[in-house]
């Protein structure tokens, strides 16, 4: 049983009861949710399984200290107190980089450097070397500053979470994956759910759904920061990973339905899907959403296109209405649409029986939930 550690776990707004959840289903411990993130505590072989697993987290931080600090001395003297020489190997690179809001020490390049500066002082006592080559592994600090309260962090994810690593194209407006995957779960993506995408763009909703329903952890083909780290044992790795494929159940009755305007697109989700593992599972065809018909006992869930200029919206609004029209709005089929339009409901022309706040990037969205 290798040592605790309390782990951080960053989360698009409104998401953060859906990642608790994972979080608690995956063994996290001693959960602390705030907005945007949540704080756990677990071992190395948790941290592991929340890079492999967890498919609404941004990326998995090791949180080393939270003090206060109004000086540049108060701030290297609590980074100069941790103890980085536990992760930071004699030859690792550790950059910095971080974040100030409403607080004194609001210069964050000033910042960077004091923690560089502290994190070098207290190595070359440890090590009782006085120059870092920096040519081994990445290990990154991070820090976030908070009304003069900083906490410290470091990354073991690397790349963020959402590349899954299926997605190496996508189309001009596609939703996150880690946004895809919040919303699949607040629609209760089932082992035996039909799920139905009339936008399907690049595939990410679906291609979701389908690793949802068939237990297939989201980051099992891609590697992570902490995995070249001399300080966790690479057995670590190996055995999270035979735990996560050992959890697949291809026996799932899941089938997912996807239909987009664009061949473009139909070609770029079967491509993904295909990248995924998935394909078989999906059908992908070129249509309008008038010609959409949603097979009974099943969900749609979908980010329809909206207009940012003029002409753009009023095609967005003449396609909600065309939803309203084709989408079932109740009954044993369930629609949950994703959209920034404050007046989607009145254009859709039924109003949900849920909404949701959530953030597509720095766009101020609301989930729509029909069922």
């Amino acid at each position: 049983m290798s040592d605790k550690l309390r782990l951080c776990c960053p989360c698009h707004f409104g998401l953060e009861s859906v990642l608790k959840y994972e979080i608690t289903k995956i063994g996290g411990t001693d959960l602390k949710v705030s907005d945007g993130k949540i704080s756990f505590t677990g071992d190395e072989n948790i941290m592991a399984r929340a890079n492999i697993c967890l498919s609404t987290a941004e990326r998995v931080l090791i949180e080393l200290l939270t003090f206060k600090a109004e000086t540049f001395e108060d701030l290297f003297q609590g980074v100069r107190s941790i103890e980085l020489e536990r992760f930071i190997g004699v030859d690792d690179a550790f950059p910095v980089k971080g974040h100030s809001l409403n607080s004194t020490l609001h210069s964050v390049p000033d910042c960077q450097s004091i923690i560089k500066k502290a994190a070098v002082e207290r190595l070359k006592n440890k090590y009782g070397i006085n120059w870092f080559s920096e040519t081994g592994s990445t290990v990154q600090i991070q820090f976030s500053i908070l009304k003069d309260v900083v906490t410290i962090y470091l990354d073991t994810s690397g790349a963020g979470l959402h590349k899954r690593g299926y997605r190496r194209n996508s189309n001009a407006a596609p939703i996150k994956e880690t946004l895809a995957a919040g919303i699949v779960d607040l629609a209760r993506v089932r082992p035996d759910s039909i799920v139905c995408d009339p936008f399907c763009g690049s595939g990410t909703i679906l291609i979701e759904a389908a690793m949802k329903a068939l237990k297939i952890p989201v980051g099992i083909n891609r590697r992570f920061a902490a995995e070249k780290w001399q300080s966790i044992d690479s057995i670590i790795w190996q055995e999270e990973r035979k735990r996560a494929i050992d959890g697949v159940d291809r026996s799932a009755a899941f089938q997912g339905f996807g239909y987009d305007i664009d061949d473009a697109a139909v070609a770029l989700t079967l491509d993904n899907a295909h990248k995924a593992g998935i394909k078989s599972r999906l059908r992908i065809e070129q249509a309008d959403i008038s010609k959409f018909r949603q097979p009974e006992d099943s969900i749609v869930i979908c980010n329809p296109p909206y207009g940012e200029r003029l002409l753009e919206l009023r095609e967005a609004e003449n396609i909600y209405r065309q939803m309203g029209r084709v989408l079932s709005h109740g009954g044993d089929s369930q629609s949950y649409i994703i959209s920034p339009h404050e007046q989607f409901e009145q254009f859709f022309g039924d109003s949900a029986k849920r909404r949701r706040k959530l953030y597509n990037g720095m766009i101020k969205c609301q989930l729509y939930m029909y069922f």
